[in-house]
């Protein structure tokens, strides 16, 4: 159903944070690319486009799906609610219902494929989360709910508040970014068999540029790519396919040559010893 990574098949997500609203034209020439190449899970979220223009990215989805309908068949179009500029975070009931009818609206579609909590908000209880979200599904305005960014324990406490499941975790994970192997992120979601997402899977492009901070991951990156006759990008996303909990890395290049790169990454496993040495330079140390 959300086109994501499971045990026999790994896959890439496309994801249009880094769009503007005005830029269709690049924006339909690579979401063509995607879905040529069998990408068919679309993420996007209401603050997408740029502080000043609040709702863009998903102004730009709904443009792009009145011009190229087709692109979007047999796709899952993921958006997120939650984040509301000067706040900085609302998940109150009212807050979440109304941000999904504004997404409705800007995406033109008269149902979202899959819905997140984009960050927790420390200021709403999870049952009354719970209840906005519930609605909005029983409504049928919504298919299925994930979260983004929430720790085990904000997943657990939304999870037995909510008569829905959470269908999808999306979280920062990346061989940069290396946290949700060790603070029960993954491990909670593979006890609750939630797939999970990787938000920035490249650190922003960081892991395939020139960052002295990096040094070493990348090292061990490029000597695997290297023996392994593919390119970089693809041993930074093989790496998190390696992964037992399913991960999917979202993708969000605007280049046609960055794309194909990353999705070399679907034929590419990397053995358990290739594994291990990226976690160790990624950590700076040995493991134990």
């Amino acid at each position: 159903m959300f086109g994501l990574t499971t045990a026999s098949a790994p896959r890439l997500a496309y994801g249009f944070w880094r769009y503007r609203e005005d830029e269709a034209a690049p924006a339909l020439a690579m979401l063509a690319r995607a879905r040529e190449r069998g990408m068919d899970h679309l993420d996007t979220a209401d603050v997408y486009g740029g502080r000043e223009t609040f709702g863009g990215a998903e102004r730009l989805l709904g443009a792009l799906r009145r011009r190229a309908p087709s692109l979007f068949d047999g796709a899952c179009l993921a958006t997120k609610a939650g984040v509301e500029p000067g706040s900085p975070y609302n998940s109150s009931a009212g807050h979440i219902v109304a941000a999904c009818e504004a997404s409705l609206q800007r995406l033109g579609v008269e149902r979202i494929d899959l819905f997140y909590v984009h960050r927790p908000d420390l200021l709403t209880h999870p049952a009354e989360l719970a209840g906005g979200l519930d609605q909005l599904v029983v409504q049928g305005k919504v298919a299925a709910i994930g979260v983004s960014n929430y720790a085990p324990g904000q997943i657990a406490a939304l999870a037995d508040a909510l008569t829905a499941p959470i269908a999808t975790l999306q979280i920062e994970i990346s061989a940069a970014h290396m946290a949700p192997f060790f603070d029960g992120v993954l491990d909670t979601a593979m006890q609750r068999r939630i797939p999970v997402l990787a938000w920035s899977p490249l650190a922003g492009g960081r892991l395939a540029g020139d960052d002295a901070a990096l040094a070493l991951v990348q090292s061990k990156l490029a000597e695997i790519a290297h023996r392994r006759g593919a390119p970089l990008e693809a041993a930074a996303l093989a790496f998190l396919l390696r992964h037992p909990a399913g991960v999917t890395p979202i993708v969000g290049t605007k280049t046609p040559e960055r794309l194909d790169a990353c999705l070399a990454a679907l034929d590419l496993t990397l053995s358990r010893a290739e594994w291990y040495a990226i976690v160790e330079a990624g950590l700076g140390r040995p493991l134990p």
